[in-house]
Order: structure tokens, then sequence, then C-alpha cells
């Protein structure tokens, strides 16, 4: 009798403590008790991304008579089925291990750590020194290709994105690879980022609405995101409170079985 007491004690004991909590899966969080002025303090001024080795820029020229710039500007004679990315790999300028590019007529060009209005300007500066005048109206626009980044861990589908945008949130990340799964621990994402000097690893409370004051809530080119899984994947109980009760049914349905079989020997 006092072993079924027991074992009863122990299954429901498993059964409140193996469920996920609401607390952990819900983003946002004490959003309501901030108030609406602070708020709109929170994010920080974003710092502009600097280049790095292996960016793919992609960089137009234009002028009055565009015909004076077409070398400067990508042919374009990739594959008409080429995805996005094929052509801003093919079309662009990749960033070499010294922190070049080779742009025609204007030879290497060190673009590292800079930004790519800074890029820009360079540019513009370089052709009208050497190879423009003020009434050609050279006008240069410089872009990353793409904003490349890796998911793994907890998310729908892990893998590598990339999105045509200026800037990405942790969130708008997490959305594009499929969301966090029940077992996700969003109170502690892993955010992996490049620097000139290596690799440094930051850690994110996406449950917490704080994290739009955090350096890092925008991510960066080549950055990789990790999502670590909760106990409760371990543990190989459910997620909810009900898959956990038949989970405990189960279980308890065999312990009792077992019990009357000793029973009766």
């Amino acid at each position: 009798m006092k072993g079924s007491i027991f074992a009863v004690g122990l299954l429901l004991s498993l059964l409140f403590t193996s469920c996920i909590p609401h607390k952990d899966i819900v983003y946002y969080q004490e959003l309501e008790a901030r108030a609406l002025d602070s708020l709109q303090t929170l994010v920080e001024k974003q710092q502009p991304y600097r280049v790095q080795i292996n960016d793919i820029l992609n960089i137009r020229v234009k002028a009055l008579d565009q015909e004076n710039v077409t070398i400067l500007n990508p042919i374009g004679d990739v594959n008409l089925n080429a995805s996005s990315q094929e052509r801003a790999y093919f079309d662009g300028f990749t960033v070499d291990l010294h922190g070049n590019i080779r742009i025609p007529t204007l030879g290497f060009i060190n673009v590292l750590g800079y930004t790519t209005e800074e890029i820009q300007n360079m540019i513009e500066k370089k052709l009208l020194e050497e190879q423009f005048k003020e009434t050609a109206n050279i006008f240069v626009t410089v872009k990353l290709a793409g904003l490349k980044f890796t998911a793994s861990g907890e998310v729908g589908r892990p893998g590598t994105q990339i999105l045509f945008q200026e800037r990405v949130n942790i969130y708008e990340a997490i959305a594009n690879v499929g969301e966090i799964t029940d077992y996700g621990d969003r109170k502690d994402i892993l955010i992996i980022r490049q620097y000139p000097q290596g690799q440094k690893i930051h850690h994110l409370d996406l449950t917490d609405v704080a994290v739009m004051q955090s350096p890092y809530y925008y991510i960066q080119p080549n950055d990789m995101i990790y999502v670590k899984p909760l106990r409760q994947k371990t543990l190989g109980t459910g997620s909810t409170f009900m898959q956990n009760l038949g989970s405990v049914a189960t279980v308890f349905s065999l312990v009792a079985t077992s019990i009357l079989l000793f029973t009766r020997l």
C-alpha cells in the first residue's frame, strides 16, 4: 500500500514539474507594466555595420551618361533561372582576406571595417579624382548582398537564411526559421558573432521586453543563432499538462497492474 502511494506521489510530482511553464514561452513579458514613454527609449541607436572579410557588396554607379559607367556595373550574364542569392554572389564584389575589393578601372580598394555609406563616399571620391568631373553627376550606391545568418537547435527549420533587408532583429530572424519549438529555451538564446579578432558568444532573453535595449537585438551578417533545448526535452516529457497527464496515466496503469500481479503471488 505504501509503495503504491509513493508511486502515485512520484507520478503526480512528475506531472506538475515537467510541464513547460507559460512564462517560459511568452515573448515581450512585462510589456504592459512599462510606461509607454519608457518603451520609446528602449531601442538603442543601432550602430552601423562595418564590412568584414568574405562579405559580398553590391555596387552600382550611375551618371548622366550611363554608357560611361557601364564597365563599373555588373554585366548580369548569370543564368536567368538563378536565384537572387546566386545573382548577388556572381554580380557582387567579395571582400578578400586582405579586406579589399577589386573594381574595374579603379583596382583594389580596402573596405574592411568601413560602413557601406563610407564605402560609397570613398568610391565616389575616387571616381571624381581619377575619371570624372563634377558635371558627370556620379551617384554611387553600396549595399550588402543580403543579410546571411544561420540558426540551429530548437527551431522549426534549422539552416542558413539570406534576407534582403537593411536591418533584421532577433525576432524577425527566428520567425524566418520556423519559430522556436515548444522545447526551445527562449530565456537564453546564443548569438555567435564574428569579429576581426575572432568569435564571441552573446546571450539574449527573448521573454524580456528589455531585450530591445540590447546591442545584439539586431543581428549582423554571418551571425549564428543557437536555441538550446529545455530540460523537459531531455526528460522526454510532454510540453503541456494534457500531454503529461496522458503519459502519467499510462505509467500509472502499468505500475498499478504490476502491483496487483505481485500482490497475488
